[in-house]
C-alpha cells in the first residue's frame, strides 16, 4: 500500500503547499533564462488554422452550474492569451501568460479531477482553454516543451475535430503547458467566443507555403487491474500547401490515460490482466 503524502494525512496543509509550489514554479521560471512571450500585438497577417471548442457539455453528469461556471473561468483565461506574439526564440507558457487571469473577477467553481475524483474546485475548467491552445499550435512547427495529459478522461467530451489525445491538462504549481518558437517567423493566439463556442486560432507574420497535419494512429483499450486505458500515437505531417507533396513526417508523443466512464459494448478492450 503506498504511502500517504503528508497533506493527506492533514489537509489543512493543503493551502501552504500550494502557496510553497506555485511560488517555487514561477521562480524557477523567472530564473531559467527562457524569454517567455507576453507581448500583445495586432493581428498578424497570416491566418494558419483555426479551430473551436462547444462550450457547455451536457455529458458531465453534474449540475450544469458549472458548466456556466467554467465558461466564465474560461473566459477570464482568454482574455490573457488573446493576441500575444511568439518570436522566434521565444517560449509560450500557459500559466506565465494566465497567473493573473482572476485579479480582478474572481474564478468561479468548476469541475476538477482531484485524487481520482471530480469535484467543484475554484477555476475549474481551465483545461478546455489549455487543450483548444494546444490543438491550434501543434499546427505550427512550434516545439513542444512541456505538455502532460489528463491521467483519466471522467466523462465523454462533446464531439470535435481535435483526435483523441492532443489534450493538455495544467495545474498552476505542478502542471504547465509550454511550446518553443525555434523557427524564424513570429506566431500569434487568438481566443474568441460566441453563444455556443469558444474559438482559437494561430497566425504568424509570413506564409511558409506549408499546412501541418496532426494524425492519430494505433488507437488502442486495454485492461489491467481492473482499469481501462487508452493509448495513442500523434503525429506531425508537414505538406506541401500547393502541391499537396509530403514533406516531413515525426511522431510527437505517446498518450496514454485511464478512460472513467463506460465506452460502447462494441470498443474492443484487450485484457492485460494484473
Amino acid at each position: 500500500m503506498p504511502r500517504k503524502r503528508l497533506t493527506q494525512l492533514f489537509p489543512f496543509l493543503i493551502p501552504l503547499r500550494r502557496w510553497q509550489r506555485t511560488k517555487c514554479f514561477y521562480l524557477k521560471m523567472r530564473l531559467d533564462r527562457n524569454r517567455y512571450a507576453q507581448v500583445k500585438e495586432e493581428d498578424l497577417p497570416v491566418e494558419i488554422f483555426t479551430d473551436q471548442s462547444l462550450l457547455l457539455n451536457e455529458q458531465s453528469g453534474f449540475d450544469m452550474k458549472y458548466q456556466h461556471n467554467k465558461v466564465d473561468n474560461l473566459k477570464l483565461a482568454a482574455a490573457t492569451l488573446d493576441r500575444v506574439v511568439i518570436r522566434p526564440g521565444e517560449t509560450l507558457s500557459f500559466w506565465w501568460l494566465v497567473r493573473h487571469a482572476d485579479d480582478k473577477e474572481p474564478y468561479k467553481d468548476g469541475l476538477c479531477l482531484v485524487n481520482g475524483k471530480i469535484v467543484p474546485l475554484k477555476g475549474g475548467g481551465l483545461c478546455q482553454i489549455s487543450n483548444l491552445l494546444f490543438w491550434v499550435l501543434l499546427h505550427t512547427p512550434l516545439t513542444i516543451v512541456e505538455r502532460h495529459p489528463h491521467a483519466v478522461e471522467s466523462f465523454p467530451v462533446p464531439p470535435s475535430n481535435m483526435p483523441d489525445g492532443t489534450d493538455a491538462t495544467v495545474n498552476e504549481g505542478w502542471q504547465d503547458l509550454k511550446l518553443r518558437n525555434d523557427t524564424s517567423l513570429t506566431y500569434q493566439i487568438a481566443f474568441w467566443f460566441d453563444d455556443d463556442y469558444m474559438h482559437g486560432s494561430v497566425r504568424a507574420d509570413q506564409d511558409d507555403g506549408c499546412r501541418y497535419d496532426i494524425v492519430g494512429r494505433e488507437l488502442r483499450y486495454y485492461r489491467q487491474n481492473g482499469k481501462v486505458y487508452q493509448t495513442h500515437e500523434l503525429y506531425r505531417r508537414k505538406v506541401d500547401r500547393e502541391t499537396g507533396e509530403l514533406l516531413e513526417e515525426n511522431l510527437l508523443y505517446h498518450n496514454r490515460c485511464g478512460i472513467g466512464y463506460a465506452l460502447p459494448p462494441e470498443t474492443p478492450i484487450e485484457e492485460r490482466g494484473v
